[in-house]
């Protein structure tokens, strides 16, 4: 057995005594479901702002254009440590990558009531709250390329993504209640000390490599290592054939457009329904949550959709491209009809089809860096979700300014729908889930 997993890991790797019996529950599902709590707090942490800038802006008296700044100021520290998180995850090991990531947000999210004495500070802990959660995805694929047998990486990337709409989920309805009850300012603190306690079992029950947890059985070792591609160590990244490689580009592409949507209805949908439809603020969670709600289940039936479509003998690229381009087409089709909605159940309505449509592409582009370089999944994941943050500070900011410039959202959804258009297109044409890397 040692000298198999040697072979099949391209180099030699010591296996450690373990338990012959396979455990009810295989430590890689622990594994995945700490990738899920780690993506919820994320989002918690992040999204926590959209509703407390409403509160937060009658107090400071920021203007539209200026929250869409604060709201961004995110992103200038998460498109810093995307690409360096995924190299040092696939160079030395996600596990304690990703633990400073979460000490970093964390400590940034409690942080943030104090630094609003001053707008300066202000964003300059969001940029810190952006370096720190910056890590997150990288981080994370890198491991799921090392930890999921193939036939399962669909569904736990998905579930992994998923974390996004139940952590929005939980932002949205907590926080009104948080503020109305306890203040603004008690909400960062609330959030901000989840991730201590996430620490305490992540860095008691995970390991870069299911070679090295204690807690993996050799049958389910086995298992893993049968149905994964060799990924050990990239002690070097072959920048080039990266660069050169079409299907990586498909994959930015995807990424970019899909967070387009995404950013600009995490940020700012609380504000719409707020400002625009006339929603109160303690109602705003309640309206604000459903497509959220929605969109976790519909990503993880995607997940499970796809790995499906595998079993039965669908080539991994066909697979890809039907669930990208259903993700897009789909999706658009409800922002186009929004502008003529202005009742706030209608206009929900249709937020909840584009985003549970929109949420099949975490079967498609969402793994895709698995398929085509196992190996270096957490430096794939760095460069698409670099190019994939840029639409955080250029779509979010700009928002804020077409609002304030128009008094509506129009502009935004039409301008929305033609990006998921351009997606769709250009992930069609040169995706692929076969090995390039």
């Amino acid at each position: 057995m040692p000298d198999k997993l040697g072979g099949a890991m391209a180099q030699p790797v010591q296996v450690r005594p373990v338990e012959q019996a396979q455990p009810r529950w295989p430590r890689r599902y622990t594994v995945v479901a700490m990738f899920f709590c780690s993506t919820v707090i994320c989002y918690i942490d992040r999204v926590n702002l959209a509703v407390a800038i409403i509160p937060m802006a009658r107090d400071r008296g920021y203007d539209a254009a200026l929250q869409g700044v604060i709201l961004s100021a995110f992103f200038w520290g998460y498109l810093v440590s995307q690409l360096l998180g995924g190299w040092m995850a696939d160079r030395f090991g996600g596990k304690q990558v990703l633990a400073c990531g979460v000490a970093v947000w964390s400590l940034a999210t409690i942080l943030t009531p104090p630094a609003t004495v001053s707008l300066a500070l202000l964003l300059a802990m969001r940029a810190i709250l952006g370096v720190g959660e910056g890590v997150n995805f990288p981080a994370i694929h890198s491991m799921a390329a090392r930890w999921m047998p193939a036939r399962e990486r669909a569904r736990a990337v998905a579930l992994n993504y998923s974390g996004i709409h139940l952590g929005t989920v939980l932002a949205l309805f907590v926080s009104p209640i948080v503020i109305v009850r306890l203040g603004w300012r008690a909400l960062f603190y609330i959030s901000g000390s989840l991730g201590a306690l996430w620490m305490v079992v992540w860095l008691n029950k995970a390991a870069d490599r299911p070679e090295d947890s204690p807690g993996v059985s050799r049958a389910e070792l086995t298992a893993i290592v049968a149905d994964r591609p060799p990924v050990s160590s990239a002690q070097s990244v072959p920048w080039r054939s990266i660069a050169r490689e079409k299907a990586v580009w498909a994959i930015v592409l995807a990424h970019t457009c899909n967070n387009w949507g995404l950013y600009i209805l995490l940020l700012w949908l609380p504000t719409y329904l707020n400002r625009i439809l006339g929603v109160p603020l303690e109602r705003v969670g309640n309206y604000a949550l459903i497509p959220w709600l929605l969109t976790f289940a519909a990503g993880n039936l995607g997940g499970w959709v796809a790995d499906l479509m595998l079993a039965r003998g669908v080539s991994v690229t066909a697979v890809r491209k039907l669930m990208q381009t259903s993700a897009f087409a789909l999706g658009a089709i409800p922002l186009l009809v929004l502008p003529r909605v202005h009742d706030p159940l209608g206009a929900v309505a249709l937020f909840t089809v584009s985003s549970t449509c929109s949420a099949l592409s975490l079967a498609a582009f969402g793994v895709n860096h698995l398929d085509i370089g196992p190996r270096y999944a957490g430096v794939l994941m760095g460069i698409s979700n670099t190019f994939a943050t840029v639409p955080g500070i250029i779509g979010v900011a700009a928002t804020g300014f077409i609002w304030q410039a128009t008094g509506s959202f129009d502009a935004v959804f039409y301008l929305t729908s033609a990006i998921y258009a351009l997606g769709a297109i250009g992930y069609l044409m040169c995706a692929s889930g076969e090995q390039k890397l």
